[in-house]
């Protein structure tokens, strides 16, 4: 595996791991300061738009996501991911966790220093029917 392949892989399971603590601090280096996020139904919003997001819904659920890559492209100073992930979101106050399933593609850029940061991310994450009994 490349090096800039294995950072990649690396960003992206850090993000993973990051979101699953709910921790917003650890998520901010891992991201540029344009970056720009896709939610079905929703219009893009950058960085502080996520962070504010985010910081909502984490006091009021918990978020377990997990996330298959199924592709890693690298173009110079540029890469993608593509993955398949699944989300599950619990209220704090108690009740049934609600599940998510989709694909995901995320953009990173390499930055002078060698690290790779997410730019762009996109998702088609949609609720999944339970079984009926």
């Amino acid at each position: 595996m490349e090096p800039d392949d294995r950072a990649v892989r690396e960003v992206h399971a850090a993000w993973i791991n990051a979101v699953n603590a709910g921790d917003l601090a650890r998520l901010l280096p891992l991201m540029a300061n344009d970056a720009v996020f896709l939610n079905p139904g929703q219009p893009p919003v950058g960085r502080e738009g996520f962070s504010a997001n985010f910081a909502a819904a984490h006091q009021q659920v918990r978020v377990r996501c997990g996330s298959e890559l199924e592709e890693v492209v690298i173009a110079g100073e540029v890469a993608y991911t593509r993955s398949r992930d699944g989300l599950s979101v619990t209220p704090h106050a108690g009740g049934e966790a609600v599940r998510f399933a989709g694909h995901r593609i995320t953009v990173y850029r390499k930055q002078p220093d060698g690290r790779w940061l997410l730019a762009r991310d996109a998702h088609t994450l949609s609720p999944v029917a339970e079984p009926r009994s």
